[in-house]
Parts: C-alpha cells; sequence; structure tokens
C-alpha cells in the first residue's frame, strides 16, 4: 500500500566523526583508525577542522552539463512494479479498443496491482466468490468496513481486472471492447510506456566509461552510433558514490516511436504484390510485436473502414484462398463471417470464439493468441533518459531554486530537510502524482575541471592552492597516495580514479547500489544545499537484495542484474520493516561522506548543490575485492579491472609496497597461486598439455574476457586453435566449444616456477620487518650483554626509514632511545664546555647536584655506549669535593667575608648548583647588606632619599635572618616611619587651603633639619618660604618708591604670591588695591566707550597721531572691528616702560595732539578733493569709501563735518533733528533750522560717547583716591587739561565784540520767528492737562524720556506727524541769516575743528556750529537725507517699543518686583541711579535678541544732551568749586584735591 507523508519514520544517524589536525593529516590511516566502529553503519560522515576549506576550482563561465531526467515515482521498485502492471492492462485493454479507466473508491484511486495481488493470495476471483470473502479484500486494501465496498471491489475486477488475468492463464476470451463507456467518474489512465521511454542512450560525451558489458543479449546499434561512440557496445554504469546512470542503448530499430494516445489504431492496409512468376502474395503488417506492428499501421494512408473480406472475393489464387480459413474449426466456409486477426493474420469464424460474437466487430481486432503474446511479452530493461537542454552552473541553480521555491511556496533555504525528506519518499511511493526533476549526474572532472585545485600545467597556483592540491584529502590524490591500491593501476578509470562531479535539485536521487569491485567510496559537497544519504552494512547486503527480489520479483525476473543498473529505490522503511538495518545522514557543504566495501547507499539531494566523489582502495580491501571477483563470475558480470593483475602487479615490486600492504598482498597471492596451481592441474587431468605465454595487460579487456562468465583473464585462459575468437577462465575450461581437447591450449602470464619466485619476495618483504624489529629489541634490550654504539642504533633507524617500516611501538621506542642518547651527549657536552667557560656561560643553565646524579644514572641505564659518561663522573667528584669544603666553612662561624666570596666564586665556576653555594650566597648577601646599611646611616654620609631606606628594608626582609639583620631593620623602620611622617606634614603645608605665616613654616622645617634623610617636601617647602621672603622684600620695595605702583606691577606680584603655599598678610592689602583700580578703570571704560566698541579705553583717551592718513585710520578701524589689533600704546609711540613715567607719558600726549591737527587738517583737504557721492554717478579712484567698503553713492550719503569723507547714512549713527535741546516754554520755533542738529560725526572721528566736561572731573577725583598709577589715569588727566584749554579759548573768541554782536542779532530773529509762529501752534501745538506743561510744542514734547507718552502706538503717530511737519517747512527754509566776516569764520572753523577732535562734549563747541550753521544758506539736502533715514529708524523703534513692552507685561505677568518708592528712598542715591541705565542697557540687549538684530542704532547727542543722574549728582560739588572754567590747569587740579578726602599714608599700606 502507498505511505502517507506523515508515515515516513527517518533511520537512526550514521556515525560522524571529526578528526584533530593530527589525525586528518593521514586521510588513509584515520579511515583505518575509525573503520571498526564506521564499517558496522556501512556509511559515515566525516567533518573536517573548521579552517580546512579548499577553494572551488571549477572555471564556473566554461562548465557546461547535460542533465537527466528523473520521474520520481518510477525510481521506487514496488511503485515501479505497479506502474508496470497498470502499463500492462491498459495495452490488454487499448488491444481490446478501449483506453483504461481506473475508478475511485472513497475518494482515491484504486490500486488495481494489489487488488490482483491480494486476490490471488487469497485463493482467486472464483474462490473469494464462493466463500464471500470480497469483505476481506477491501480491509487488506484499507478500505473501512460496513461500506458494502467489497461488492463495489467485485464489480470493478470482473470488470477490468478478471478478463485480464483470464488472457494471463491462457483461456480462449474475447471480452467486450467497450467495458468502460458507462463509467464517467474513472479516471482515464495514461499509460506510462516506461521501457519504451526510458531506453534511451547514455550522454555521448561520457566516453570515458568502465563499468562494462551487464547481463543481457548484445546490442545491435546503429552503424551511425558505432561510428560515433564504439564503446556503444557496452551497458556503461558510470561513478563513484551517488550514480544516476540508465542501461544505455537498448538493441532495436531506433525509428520507434510512440502510440497515438488520443484515437484507435487504424487496421493494416493489405498490399498485394505481383511476382515475377505471377503469384500473387499478400503483405500484410509484421506479427512480431505490437509496437513494431502499430508503428506500420501508423503508416498506413487508409482510414479506418469496417472489416469486410472484399481484397480475398477480388482474388483468384487458389493458394491464396486456401490460406483463409478458421484456425479453430479448419474450415473457409462461410467467409462473410471469418474475422482476420490484425496483428498474425489467422482467420476466427465470429462463432467459433468462445463467446462466440454476434457480428463483425469495427476498428483494429486481434486473435486471443495475440492478445495472450502482447500482455506476456516481457519489459524491456529501466534506465535514464538525457534532458535536451545544456545547462550552466549558474542557469541550473536557478531552476533548481525557482523549483524548489514554488514547490514549497517557501524560500529555499526556510525549506526543512525533514520536510524535504518526508515530501520526497510520499512522491517516490504515489502512483497518481508525477514529479520529474533533473540530476547533473557522472560529469567526467578531467573534462570539466575538478572541484578542488589540481596540479598541473594548465594555470599557475597560489600557496594556498598548492596545499590544498596536494592534500591527501583531495579527491585527485586520495586514490593515488601510496597506501592505497589503486595508484598501481595505470590507467586512469574514470570514477574510480578520477573524480566525477554531481550537480543536483531537490528531489534528484541516487538508487541503491554499491560500488564497482566492492571498493570505497568518498563524497565531499563542495557547496549549496545538503545531500540525505542512506547506508546499509556489508553484512546486510545479501539481505538487502533478498528482501528486493521477494518485494518485487517482477522487476528481478525481467532484469537479474536491477540492483547493479543504480536504477531502483526502495523506502528505508520498508527495508526496516523486513530487518535490514539502515542508517541515514545529512551531508551538508564541506563534508566527506564515506561508504564502506559492499556497502549498499543511496539518497537524494535537498536542493542545489555541487559534490564530488571517488573509489580508493586500502590493504584491508583485498580480501573483499577477491570475494567481489567471485561475485561477478556466478552473476556473469563484466569487471572493471583484472583483481589478478592488479596483485601480480604489486607482488612484482614488492619494495614499493607499504608494509601493511605488503602482507595483505602476499595473503592474497597465496590463495591465488593454490587456486591457480588447482586449475591447472585440472587442465592437465583433461588432457590439455599444449601452453604458451600471453602477456594478457597488452590485451584490450575485450579479447581476454571470458564467454561464459566476462570475467578479465590475467593469469591464464583456455583458448582453441579453431575457435580463436574466444577464450575462457580456467574455471568454464568445459564451455570454450566443442573442439578436441587437442586443439585447445593454455595461454599464461607467468609459469607455476615463476608464482612461487614471486611470493617469495612479498614474504621477504613483508617478514622483512620482524627481522629488523628482532635486531633492535636485542640492541633496547642488551638480551647479548653489549650496548650497541649510537652509530649503530642510528643505522637501524634509517634502516626502517628506508625501508618504509609502519609507525609501529618498536620503531617509537628506537626514535625515543636515540633522542634521549643524543640530548644526553649534548648536554654532557654542554656541560663540559660550562666548566670551560666559568663564570661567563648563561645563567640559568645550571643543573643542580640531584640533577648531576640522575643524570649520570640516566647515561648508565641507556642501551647505547657513550664515552662522555667519564667526563661527567670527573664533574660530579669535583662537586663532591667541594661541598665537603664549603660545609666545613659554614659550620666554622664566623667566617671571614673574603674566605667565603672565594668559595662562593670557585662553586659558580663548576656549572653545578651545590646547596651549599646557596648558603654560602646568603651569607655573603648579609655582610654587603649590614655594610650598606652602616654607610646610609653614618652621620658623613650623605642623606639617602626614603626609596633608599624602602630598598634597604625591602632587601632586608631577603637576606639571611640574624640579631644584627634585625638590629638594623628596626633602626631602619625608625627612621623611616619619622621621615615619613615629617613628609606628610610637609606635603600638608603645601597642599592645605589654609596657607600657614612664614614663622610656621620656618619651625618645620627647622625640626625636620635634624633627620639624615632627604625629604623632598620639605625641601620644596623651604623654597616656598625662600619665594615668600622674596616677595616680601618686593612689595616693600615697590611701596616706599618715589612714586605710587603701576597697576601691572601690582598684578604680577598679586599673581605670584597667590601661587605661594604661604600665608601673606600684604597679599590681601595688593589684591584690595588691584581690585580698586580695575573698578575705576571699568567705570571709565564704561563713561567713554560705545557699547561693543573696538577701541580701548587708552586708545579713546588719546589723541588719533596718525589722523592724517586715511587709509591707516580706516584699516585700522577695521582692525579693531574684527578684533586683530589690540596695542593700547601704538599711537604714542610708548613702551610698556615709558608708560609708568607719567613726565612720558604728558610729552607723548602734548605730541600726539599737535599730530593729530595736523593729520586731520590733511585729511580734511584731501577728503574735500574727492567727488561729491551726491553729484557723481560714476565710480573713481579717488571717491570715498564707507565703512561698510563700499562707494557712497546717490541720496543716503552723509559727509563727515571733522574729516569731510562720505558715508552711507544706514552705516553709521546719524543725529536727531530736534534732539539737541530739552523742550521749554522758551524752545526756538521750527523755522531756527540753524538750531537744527544736522551735525554729524563719522565713527571714525568720534570714537567714544564724549561724556560732559563734568563727568570727567568726578572720574578725576576718584582717581586721586587710588594709590596706583594707571596708564589711563594719565591720559584722562592730559584730555582733560586739553578740554579745559580749548573751553577757554572758545569762551574768549565767544565773549569778543564782533560774535557777541552776531549772537545777539541770532537771538532777536529767534524771537521774530516765535512771536510770528503763535498763531499757526494751534495746528502744530497741542496743551497737556498736566501742570507744567504750558504751551510746549508738541513735537518736542515727543522727544522727552517718555514721561508723557503712554504707548508705543501713541509715540508712533505723534512721530510720525513731526517728520511730515519738518518735510513741509523745508521750502520755507532760507539763509544765511547772518553775515560772518572771514575774519571772524576762520577762528570760529578752527575751533570748531579743534573741540571736534576733543572726546568730550562742550557747550561751547554748539554755540559755535549754531553760528557757523546761521552764517551759510541752509544744507537741505543734509536735512531730507537724516529725515528719510530718521523715518526708517522711528519705524524700527515702533517695533523695539512694542517687543519692550510686551517684555515688561511678561515679567509682570510671571510676579517680578515692582518699583517699592519706599525702597527706592532708602537706597543710596547713586545705586538708584545706576539702576535704570543697567535696566534700560538689559532691555536693550534683550529686544536686540528678539527683534534679531534689526533695531537701528540710538544716536549718542552730540551736544546739549542731558548727562545722566550719576554724572549730574557726581560733578556738582565741582562746578561749584570750578566755575570759573578759563582757570589754568594747575588750580582745578588743586581744587580737585582739596574736594578729595585725606589718602592713607604709605606706611598705612
Amino acid at each position: 500500500m502507498e505511505l502517507g507523508s506523515d508515515d515516513f519514520l527517518p533511520p537512526p544517524e550514521c556515525p560522524v566523526f571529526e578528526p584533530s589536525w593530527a589525525e586528518f593529516r593521514d586521510p588513509l590511516g584515520y579511515i583505518a583508525k575509525i573503520r571498526p566502529i564506521a564499517e558496522k553503519s556501512g556509511i559515515c560522515k566525516i567533518r573536517p577542522p573548521a579552517d580546512w576549506q579548499p577553494p572551488f576550482a571549477v572555471e564556473v563561465d566554461n562548465f557546461r552539463f547535460t542533465p537527466r531526467i528523473q520521474r520520481l515515482n518510477e525510481l521506487e521498485a514496488q511503485t515501479r512494479v505497479k506502474l508496470n502492471y497498470l502499463d500492462q492492462i491498459a495495452k490488454f485493454w487499448e488491444i481490446q479498443g478501449s483506453s483504461l479507466k481506473i475508478p475511485n473508491v472513497e475518494r482515491r484511486i484504486l490500486d488495481l496491482y494489489s487488488l490482483s495481488k491480494i486476490v490471488v493470495e487469497e485463493g482467486g476471483y472464483e474462490t473469494i466468490c464462493k466463500d464471500r470473502r470480497w469483505a476481506r479484500v477491501a480491509q487488506r486494501l484499507n478500505y473501512p468496513p460496513g461500506k458494502n465496498i467489497g461488492s463495489l471491489l467485485r464489480s470493478h475486477y470482473e470488470r477490468i481486472v478478471y478478463p485480464y488475468e483470464m488472457y494471463q492463464s491462457g483461456a480462449n476470451l474475447v471480452c467486450n471492447t467497450r467495458p468502460f463507456d458507462n463509467e464517467e467518474k474513472d479516471k482515464e489512465y495514461k499509460p506510462h510506456s516506461i521501457p519504451l521511454r526510458q531506453s534511451v542512450q547514455p550522454s555521448k560525451f561520457n566516453s570515458y566509461g568502465r563499468r562494462a558489458k551487464r547481463l543481457q543479449p548484445d546490442p545491435e546499434p546503429t552503424e551511425e552510433d558505432i561510428e560515433k561512440n564504439p564503446e556503444l557496445k557496452k551497458l556503461q554504469i558510470y561513478g563513484a558514490g551517488p550514480k544516476m546512470m540508465g542501461l544505455g542503448l537498448m538493441a532495436k530499430d531506433k525509428t520507434l516511436r510512440k502510440k497515438d494516445k488520443e484515437g484507435l489504431e487504424c487496421p493494416p492496409t493489405v498490399v498485394v504484390k505481383e511476382e515475377l512468376g505471377g503469384d500473387v502474395k499478400m503483405e500484410s503488417a509484421s506479427p512480431k510485436t505490437f509496437l513494431e506492428g502499430k508503428e506500420e499501421l501508423s503508416h498506413s494512408p487508409e482510414p479506418c473502414t469496417k472489416m469486410t473480406m472484399r481484397l480475398r472475393r477480388n482474388h483468384s489464387n487458389a493458394q491464396f484462398i486456401e490460406s483463409y480459413v478458421c484456425r479453430m474449426c479448419s474450415r473457409g466456409d462461410e467467409d462473410d463471417k471469418l474475422l482476420l486477426c490484425d496483428g498474425c493474420d489467422d482467420n476466427y469464424h465470429i462463432f467459433c470464439l468462445l463467446p462466440p460474437l454476434p457480428e463483425i466487430p469495427k476498428g483494429v481486432w486481434r486473435c486471443p493468441k495475440c492478445v495472450m503474446a502482447e500482455c506476456k511479452r516481457p519489459p524491456e530493461a529501466f534506465g535514464f533518459e538525457q534532458a535536451t537542454r545544456e545547462y550552466t552552473l549558474q542557469s541550473f541553480g536557478e531552476m533548481a531554486d525557482s523549483f524548489k521555491a514554488d514547490y514549497f511556496n517557501m524560500p529555499v533555504h526556510m525549506v526543512p530537510t525533514e520536510l524535504v525528506e518526508k515530501e520526497f519518499w510520499r512522491l517516490v511511493n504515489s502512483i497518481e502524482e508525477d514529479v520529474t526533476v533533473e540530476y547533473g549526474a557522472d560529469i567526467h572532472s578531467k573534462e570539466f575541471g575538478s572541484g578542488f585545485p589540481v596540479s598541473d600545467s594548465k594555470r599557475h597556483l597560489t600557496p594556498e592552492e598548492e596545499e590544498y592540491a596536494t592534500s591527501g584529502w583531495n579527491l585527485n590524490v586520495m586514490p593515488v597516495l601510496e597506501q592505497s591500491v589503486l595508484c598501481h593501476i595505470n590507467a586512469d578509470i574514470s570514477g574510480m580514479k578520477v573524480p566525477w562531479l554531481y550537480v543536483g535539485m531537490v528531489f534528484s536521487a541516487f538508487c541503491w547500489h554499491i560500488e564497482d569491485h566492492w571498493s570505497y567510496s568518498i563524497n565531499y559537497l563542495h557547496w549549496g544545499e545538503p545531500k540525505t544519504w542512506y547506508g546499509v552494512p556489508s553484512l546486510a547486503a545479501e539481505h538487502l537484495e533478498e528482501v528486493m527480489k521477494k518485494l518485487t520479483p517482477e522487476l528481478f525476473d525481467s532484469q537479474p542484474d536491477l540492483l547493479h543498473q543504480l536504477v531502483t529505490l526502495m523506502n528505508p522503511n520498508t527495508l526496516m520493516s523486513h530487518g535490514v538495518p539502515v542508517v541515514r545522514t545529512n551531508q551538508c557543504a564541506g563534508e566527506f561522506v564515506i561508504t564502506f566495501p559492499r556497502a549498499y547507499h543511496s539518497g537524494f539531494n535537498q536542493g542545489y548543490n555541487f559534490a564530488e566523489a571517488v573509489n580508493f582502495c586500502t590493504a584491508d580491501w583485498l580480501p573483499a575485492g577477491r570475494q567481489c571477483i567471485e561475485h561477478y563470475r556466478r552473476l556473469r558480470r563484466y569487471c572493471v579491472f583484472s583483481h589478478e593483475e592488479l596483485i601480480c602487479k604489486m607482488a612484482a615490486c614488492p619494495e614499493k609496497l607499504d608494509l601493511n600492504l605488503a602482507a595483505a598482498v602476499h595473503k592474497e597471492m597465496f590463495i591465488m597461486v593454490q587456486e591457480e596451481r588447482r586449475l591447472r592441474k585440472a587442465l592437465l587431468e583433461k588432457g590439455i598439455t599444449e601452453a604458451e605465454r600471453e602477456a594478457f595487460e597488452l590485451l584490450p579487456d575485450d579479447e581476454r574476457q571470458c564467454i561464459k562468465c566476462k570475467t578479465t583473464c590475467f593469469l591464464s585462459a583456455l583458448a582453441c586453435y579453431d575457435c580463436p575468437d574466444g577464450l575462457v577462465c580456467l574455471s568454464h575450461i568445459n564451455d570454450l566449444c566443442k573442439c578436441s581437447s587437442s586443439r585447445q591450449y593454455l595461454r599464461y602470464r607467468y609459469t607455476l616456477d615463476e608464482l612461487p619466485a614471486m611470493l617469495h619476495k612479498l614474504k621477504v618483504r613483508a617478514e622483512s620487518f620482524d627481522t629488523w624489529a628482532n635486531k633492535v629489541r636485542v640492541a633496547l634490550e642488551v638480551e647479548d650483554g653489549r650496548k650497541r654504539s649510537l652509530e649503530e642504533l642510528r643505522a637501524l633507524e634509517s634502516e626502517a626509514r628506508e625501508r618504509r617500516f609502519p609507525n609501529s611501538e618498536l620503531l617509537q621506542r628506537l626514535k625515543n632511545c636515540l633522542s634521549e642518547a643524543e640530548a644526553c651527549v649534548s648536554r654532557a657536552l654542554g656541560l663540559v664546555s660550562g666548566q670551560e667557560a666559568g663564570p661567563d656561560r648563561v645563567a640559568g643553565l645550571q643543573m643542580t647536584l640531584a640533577e648531576l646524579r640522575a643524570f649520570l644514572g640516566q647515561m648508565n641505564n641507556l642501551p647505547c655506549a657513550m664515552h662522555q659518561i667519564g667526563d661527567v663522573k670527573g664533574i660530579l667528584e669535583q662537586v663532591e669535593a667541594y661541598q665537603a669544603e664549603a660545609r666545613e666553612a659554614l659550620v666554622s662561624q664566623p667566617s671571614s667575608p673574603g674566605l667565603l666570596q672565594s668559595l662562593l666564586e670557585r662553586g659558580q665556576q663548576l656549572g653545578v648548583e651545590v646547596p651549599e653555594a646557596q648558603q654560602l650566597q646568603r651569607q655573603v648577601e648579609q655582610a654587603r647588606w649590614l655594610d650598606e646599611v652602616k654607610r646610609t646611616l653614618a652621620p658623613s654620609a650623605r642623606r639617602g632619599t626614603l626609596a633608599t631606606m624602602r630598598g634597604l628594608l625591602v632587601a632586608g626582609a631577603s637576606v639571611a635572618p640574624s640579631p644584627a639583620v634585625d638590629k638594623a631593620q628596626a633602626e631602619l623602620q625608625e627612621l623611616l616611619t619619622i621621615a615619613e611622617r615629617w613628609e606628610e606634614k610637609a606635603h600638608l603645608c603645601l597642599e592645605a587651603r589654609q596657607k600657614h605665616p612664614p614663622a610656621t613654616l620656618e619651625a618645620i622645617i627647622h625640626e625636620a633639619e635634624n633627620i639624615p634623610v632627604h625629604l623632598p617636601n620639605i625641601q620644596s617647602l623651604k623654597e616656598a618660604l625662600a619665594k615668600a621672603r622674596a616677595w616680601i622684600a618686593d612689595v616693600d620695595e615697590i611701596q616706599n618708591g618715589d612714586h605710587y605702583p603701576c597697576l601691572d606691577d601690582l598684578e604680577g606680584l598679586v599673581a605670584v604670591g597667590r601661587d605661594l603655599p604661604v600665608g601673606l598678610e600684604e597679599l590681601r592689602q595688593l589684591e584690595l588695591q588691584v581690585l580698586t583700580a580695575h573698578s575705576w578703570r571699568e567705570k571709565a571704560s564704561k563713561t567713554f566707550l560705545k557699547k561693543n566698541s573696538c577701541y580701548t579705553l587708552l586708545e579713546v583717551l588719546c589723541p588719533c597721531a596718525d589722523a592724517g592718513s586715511d587709509s591707516t585710520k580706516r584699516s585700522r578701524w577695521m582692525e579693531k572691528e574684527l578684533g586683530l589689533y589690540k596695542s593700547d600704546t601704538e599711537l604714542l609711540g610708548l613702551s610698556a616702560q615709558d608708560l609708568r613715567d607719567p613726565g612720558s607719558v604728558i610729552v607723548a600726549f602734548k605730541e600726539g595732539e599737535q599730530k593729530e591737527k595736523e593729520g586731520i587738517l590733511q585729511l580734511r583737504r584731501t577728503n574735500s578733493a574727492k567727488p561729491s557721492p551726491l553729484a557723481s554717478t560714476t565710480a573713481s579712484s579717488t571717491a570715498s569709501i564707507c565703512v561698510c567698503g563700499q562707494v557712497p553713492a546717490g541720496v543716503g550719503a552723509l559727509q563727515c563735518d571733522l574729516c569731510q569723507d562720505w558715508f552711507h547714512g544706514r552705516c553709521v549713527t546719524v543725529p536727531r533733528l530736534l534732539s539737541s535741546q530739552r523742550p521749554s516754554l522758551t524752545s526756538s520755533p521750527l523755522l531756527a533750522w540753524w538750531e537744527w542738529d544736522t551735525k554729524f560725526l563719522c565713527p571714525l572721528c568720534m570714537r567714544s560717547r564724549r561724556p560732559r566736561l563734568e563727568t570727567i572731573l568726578a572720574l578725576l577725583v576718584a582717581l586721586q583716591r587710588l594709590p596706583v598709577r594707571l596708564p589711563e589715569g594719565e591720559a584722562l588727566q592730559c584730555l582733560t587739561e586739553r578740554a579745559i584749554s580749548w573751553q577757554g579759548r572758545a569762551r574768549q573768541v565767544l565773549a569778543s565784540e564782533e560774535v557777541t554782536a552776531l549772537l545777539g542779532r541770532l537771538a532777536e530773529l529767534r524771537q521774530r520767528l516765535q512771536a510770528d509762529s503763535k498763531p499757526e501752534e494751534s495746528l502744530a501745538y497741542s496743551s497737556d492737562a498736566g501742570e507744567g506743561s504750558g504751551n510746549m510744542p508738541k513735537v518736542q514734547g515727543l522727544l522727552e524720556n517718555g514721561d508723557s507718552v503712554t504707548s508705543p502706538e501713541k509715540v508712533a503717530t505723534e512721530e510720525g506727524s513731526d517728520l511730515e511737519l519738518l518735510s513741509s517747512l523745508l521750502p520755507q527754509l532760507t539763509g544765511p541769516v547772518l553775515e560772518l566776516p572771514e575774519a571772524t569764520r576762520a577762528p570760529l572753523e578752527e575751533l570748531m575743528m579743534e573741540g571736534d577732535l576733543l572726546e568730550v562734549t562742550l557747550d561751547e563747541n554748539h554755540s559755535i556750529w549754531q553760528l557757523l550753521q546761521a552764517g551759510q544758506p541752509p544744507d537741505l539736502e543734509r536735512v531730507h537725507t537724516l529725515l528719510e533715514l530718521e523715518k526708517a529708524e522711528r519705524h524700527g523703534s515702533r517695533t523695539r517699543g512694542r517687543a519692550l513692552e510686551r517684555r515688561r507685561r511678561r515679567k509682570v505677568d510671571r510676579g517680578g518686583e515692582v518699583d517699592d518708592p519706599a525702597r527706592e528712598e532708602l537706597e543710596p542715591k547713586r545705586v538708584r541711579s545706576s539702576e535704570p541705565e543697567a535696566e534700560e542697557v538689559q532691555e536693550e540687549e534683550e529686544l536686540e535678541e528678539e527683534t534679531g538684530g534689526e533695531v537701528p542704532p540710538v544716536p549718542f547727542p552730540t551736544n546739549g544732551s542731558p548727562s545722566t543722574q550719576e554724572d549730574q549728582d557726581g560733578l556738582e560739588p565741582v562746578l561749584e568749586a570750578g566755575s570759573d572754567t578759563s582757570a589754568p590747569f594747575s588750580t582745578l587740579t588743586s581744587q580737585l584735591l582739596m574736594s578729595c578726602p585725606q589718602q592713607p599714608s604709605r606706611q598705612q599700606l
């Protein structure tokens, strides 16, 4: 019955071996080692070491092959029997004119073969019907009971099988030709035609065949085939390991074709020919075979018609008519009812048939005799057919992977091996499913290239490939290894000595088989998916054959050597159920599988892979090889090679044989010679006396094969003079021919005298080891009492190597003895040479006295004589004498150190370690250590370090103990403890956060100096104290000098004092002075420097000496912007040392003033000559360059009033037209344009905030309180003196009569304009309800600090109207309003220029500016430019105001502090006044972050702007004291000193 997909149970696993590298180096030796275990399973698997990975050497691009086609369900023996049965019964019904339809019973196809077999086993059809046992038949077919299936089976049996069985038994029946017409539900059966399809040629390229001539009739190939392949006469079976080849060419016409499967066959056409004699002969279809007849029928041009006798009625030949008689009744009457058989031309009456036919049937009809002959015709031999497509490795792999993925509906690597195995055996056992796969098997490696690297001249191998090319596990090397038998066969036997390649896909299989000559085989899987193997041990080989013959006798009846054809599988579970032991394994990539002699094996591939296999034979195979030849002789099977020839060839050169192999060959040769004597004796008894020598090895195998048993003859053969084409072996002397014995003669290779001579040579070779072993045994065991010399032992070892004796235990003992003796000789020579070398020899190579005695005993025990024994004995005597002398010296303590040292040196020259020498060494070391301690602790000695003390203590622990040593150690330990304690105290003083005063440190140092040890921390503390004293001296010196110390000097002293680990009171005072000086400098910087200024304070305070060079000035300003220029003193030309002298600073400042004035005049002349950007539209080489690096052009350009250079209005800070004065009731009218703030100074000229003089005087007052000198203070005093000097000159000019008159006229004009504008003020001004607001102009009211403004939106609206009002007044402006004489204008302009150079704000500067403005026409272009720039600025201010308001609201929402008036009153005035400024600066910075830096810069007022509250408060007493600003600088200085509190004296510092 069929097996279900889940019924397959995997057999147990075969043994798996994992050799070590040492075992892996000897392939055949390792296989012999594992043979006792692995042979019991038939197959085994070997996993090489992990790093043994041979490269794949096949040329993938050139590798092309044609695979074989395999239909899985035709491989299994029992399934093939069923298919053959179905083909025969289908043929039977086809002959009857019907097609076979297999019925379904219980939803599965009815197994007709099993049904027929069970019916026969149950007694036959009649017996079953009589006993009513059809239910039992259904039960045996595994149908469920109780459904009346037995009756249904009886019906199908009677209808389909019973007529066929009747014909098979010989009954003369004619069945209904339409037994299936009413069975529509049955499945029509299409015959497999297995013999017809599978009987094809083997591949044409497999020309290296070796499996010769199976038992079958001689083939009859066509002439074309013989020309193409002369080996087609042999039925070739190829390959070691898994083999997939059929029987090859069948002996029949190659024009044979398959039947037409669609319709019925037409009857043959009867052809009538006229011969020369006038006879008429009818030629019909040949009655040979049904298939041949069908083929002829297929050529008939006539359509099928009703069978009539028209042709016979038209013939008049009597002989022809007489041939038409009924075979049953022998009568020819009633010819209209006479039937002509379409197969054999016999005639039958329709009423003579049993049962009779009612009428003549239509179509093809065959008589019962033809039907019986056709159905009983034996099937032809089964084999595999070749595919028609040629593949490369890539195309085959793509096909294989695609097939597997589609079949299992999952990626190929995810399909479990267990699933593939169960599915394979399910398909193999299935009749219904026809799955076809392809297998690239038995591909010759010599033609296509081996997967292993091969050493040949075709390609150069890398060192790695060379290593694998010579490895014994390389399948090209293993068959020809020295221990292998096959290396003595010269021919390259394909598959045995030359590997074959196998390219597999899923389900492709290799069937049950054993190797040719029962040899070993080894298979290596190079890569790909696993290969599943099944194996049966050799002990069960005959049992397996019996089981397969028992279960499928039909196959073996037609093909007795079926198991030799490698085309038949049988389920391992079936074999195991009949007692056959089966094992399995999955061979993965990189693993070997070995099959043992006569071990049946089979298997299949799990998927796409590439394997390689070859045969090999070892010495233990020889008995199995001889038995195989006897087995082949009984089966009449061809041999691949002659076993006798192989034995004789090895016996001819016994010295080349391995010893084990020689012993095995001697045993086989002895048996062979005895058998040959017996056979030749039988030949003499028959009377055959003629003989001649024949070199059989020179004859082709075809010419020396026994015609009876097909064995290949070598030692002898019987031939006949009269029958030269054949010969027989001596086992079949009666089967040669029928000729007389006198005509027969013996052909022999060796005489009976030569064979024993060869046998004797083998025996000598085999027994030479025993002779040699006896010599070695006598030498090693000194049985004769004589020790051999080293030369004699070496000769024995050399003999074993030359004669290639096996690596036995005795040989290993000999090698060990030689190695030991040579080591002793070398050691003795070293000992003697060591004494000669003396103290210069290498330390650590000396042997002890015990080792010397043991060494002498070892030399005496060796079985060889060595003359070095005397030298060793002499050394031993010297050592023993020295030992006695040393003991005496040690006992007589105290001995002098000189005596001990001399004894120690003598002992070192011996080259042997004596125990007393170690004691002497310890005594010497003890004396040396005590001397070292005394020298270290001596008062006059140099102080040792702590490391030295610790080293002495450590060394003392290893010297020999004694009272003196203990005392010295105690003293050292005590001294070390004291020293470490003081070191720790000094370390704490050096590292502590709270520094100690110098007196404390001095006391520590004084106490530590009494310790006789060098203490690093005490030394460091001493150095720190010395530095502190030097620092105090420096401080005293600088404080007691003629001048106040400079800030740089104080900072240097503070930095040094902070680094000292000493507490210094002066350091705190210096730090306070430095902090005060830095505070004053920071305050001065805030007063003078703009926000993010690129200048330093000293640069701003000093005059710009290079003002005349525009390029230098501009480049320096750019460097300042980029942070590249940082020198404070370059402009004054002073060094850092010069800045310490006040006189140098004052002189340099005066010189700088003059250079600045001259430079600015030169710069004004240069810039005035440049073209105006407002008039010129083209760029010029002399054009001005803005701070942005571009040329200013067109509207929006402004000219600096000091340097006369041009700039973009958007790149610089511009003045506000109406921001020059505070609004008041007496404010000037809008038409007083000369009072508008249109004065513009570029950032190159206006370098600072230009504070008012009152603010600067407050800084000078604070400076006078500092006990420190700063360069900035000197510069500030010079700047103040310069400003006061200019102010005095300006007041003198303004007080002159001419200028006073001009100022009066200007005042009258202002009053008149103010009176004229009052009727119009109702349009431009609005009154505030608040007190004190009066009739203040609305525009100027908007320019206050925002006290009357409630929201940014309101401010924006009012400011916009102001700008529009100013724009509307531009056409009404006229001028000049004053006439300035040149004598008056020139001094004013000169004063104006000098005042603009001052980094100080003075009211006189503004007054002179108004006079000069009134004396010239109004600059409408500048006013228009300023209006446009202010519009853009106020638009940005509006955004800034909103953001500022939102920030203030968020502060209130977050619970920020609200201004508390009471708290404000309690705070000091200076602090309170500084907070709004700081808060405003912070808010401006935050606002810039919010608006992305787009807020336009707020211009600093150039004149008349209010100073900060701090400045005003600080300057009040100064202004009162110095209201007369024309007083000289000395008076101003004295006033400042009087207003300052008394400074502390230097002694207080």
